[in-house]
């Protein structure tokens, strides 16, 4: 349906926006995060039960998804996107069949099991547990100084970011095995804090604030390091190894060639533009806005840089461990809002290699998503990512936020598709491009709490098929 410009979509639309824009620090009125099974879990991310009731609860979670979808609607008029435009990505494309193969290399997966329910200490002992298993910390020598880079797109609590109880862990970890200098390194999202050479509007120190993540760093002795506090100049450029998808050289901030090592901490969720959001996608919080414009603007190839941004060799050469706090898992949605599937045995998922601890990611993600109730995740208002169209409009509403609104209106098409299993994720597929086929992952007998099921479903599900 074209909706003319007089419709009350596209003010709802501008309005949006402009509460979007001017973030500062609070929280954006529309956003939701929902988990579905009890009333505690359908509200908002971090709020009791008994504050609102059952039926408020449900209007709570109606009414925003709705205001999310109607405003985006409302973009294809204040865009000025064609029918044509729009129809072009009406339909999910197929992914072209591929004869894989493995690579000679394998990869260790450690996997360690958190009860529903459980306090802290059990993710705590998690954290450490398949740490430990996925690396021996050979590489870090005494007084070294160790990056973490966690996922802090949002003010919004775990998993919609990453858990600062797993963070606060690691953080204990890395300086019992001797690391002088511990900093928590990230940029949040477009949608919170907007960069550029003369004006800074939002925080990342205020959402982690908001989120958990600062308390969690300060308790455990670790330092903050919000990127956009060091200015626009306190950036480098620097090409990936892997080429063809980047036309300019990334803009990676300076701080990562001071430290000895990298540790990636990302969250298990669905991302309303990518599919999904796991270690690869975390990129994004390292990029200067420029970068962050070049990417959502030439979105043809958005899956294809994700997967390349990963191998900026400043990067590479510094990445140890790669884990993630799985306990909780945004299943629809996302990135910042959506349902969360709070599995029997949450899983904290640990490996040196990014594409090993992708793989698993994505397939606890997959696995956690077909428990999901149907009505949260079939349609475009529970979940904008099953509908092409959707995808289309809200990256270039990032577009316009990044670049304004001549860049939204040139932007590429973005293409989406359906995720039946992990081979079909545009981003693994281009990994397993650049790393030369697919990785073949060892499961590391790390922790006899993982049910002996799912391990063998995610074995199963990581495995090329027949």
């Amino acid at each position: 349906m074209r909706i003319a410009r007089s419709h009350p979509l596209v003010s709802q639309f501008e309005i949006h926006a402009r509460r979007w824009s001017q973030i500062g620090a609070r929280q954006p009125p529309s956003i939701l995060q929902n988990s579905g099974a009890t009333l505690a879990a359908r509200l908002p991310l971090g709020q009791n039960a008994g504050e609102v009731s059952d039926m408020e609860a449900e209007a709570h979670r109606q009414i925003t998804r709705r205001q999310f979808v109607q405003a985006a609607a409302g973009s294809v008029v204040a865009l000025g996107l064609s029918g044509r435009s729009t129809h072009a990505a009406s339909t999910a494309e197929t992914p072209p069949a591929i004869a894989w193969k493995y690579t000679d290399a394998a990869a260790p997966v450690a996997l360690a099991g958190v009860a529903r329910g459980s306090g802290d200490e059990a993710t705590i002992q998690a954290v450490r547990t398949a740490a430990l298993a996925a690396t021996d910390f050979s590489w870090l020598s005494r007084g070294d100084t160790v990056l973490i880079k966690p996922v802090c797109n949002s003010g919004n609590d775990y998993p919609a970011t990453t858990d600062p109880v797993a963070l606060r862990a690691m953080i204990g970890l890395l300086r019992e095995r001797g690391a002088g200098h511990v900093i928590v390194a990230d940029m949040s999202g477009v949608q919170f804090l907007r960069f550029s050479p003369d004006s800074l509007t939002g925080s990342t120190r205020e959402l982690m604030a908001r989120n958990g993540m600062l308390r969690s760093i300060e308790a455990a002795g670790g330092e903050l390091h919000a990127f956009e506090e060091h200015g626009w100049d306190s950036f480098y450029d620097e090409m990936p190894a892997a080429g063809g998808h980047w036309v300019s050289p990334l803009l990676m901030p300076n701080i990562l060639k001071q430290v000895d090592h990298v540790v990636l901490m990302p969250r298990c969720a669905r991302h309303l533009l990518a599919g999904s959001t796991l270690g690869m996608k975390a990129a994004v919080g390292w990029w200067r806005h420029d970068s962050r414009l070049e990417y959502h603007h030439d979105a043809s190839t958005l899956a294809q840089k994700t997967a390349d941004a990963n191998t900026v060799p400043s990067l590479t050469n510094k990445l140890r461990l790669v884990l993630t706090s799985a306990t909780k898992v945004l299943t629809t949605f996302g990135p910042d809002q959506g349902y969360v599937a709070a599995p029997s045995t949450g899983l904290v998922i640990a490996s040196p290699s990014l594409l090993a601890h992708d793989m698993t990611s994505l397939a606890w993600l997959l696995d956690n998503r077909a428990s999901t109730p149907t009505d949260q995740r079939d349609s475009a208002f529970e979940d904008p990512n099953t509908s092409p169209t959707m995808v289309n409009l809200a990256n270039r509403v990032v577009v316009k936020f990044l670049g304004g609104w001549r860049k939204a209106l040139s932007a590429e098409t973005l293409t989406r598709y359906d995720h039946g299993s992990i081979w079909d994720d545009r981003v693994l597929r281009r990994a397993f491009e650049n790393h030369g086929g697919v990785l073949r992952l060892d499961f590391v007998h790390a922790d006899p709490s993982v049910p002996p099921e799912i391990r063998q479903r995610l074995s199963a599900d990581v495995a090329l098929p027949a």
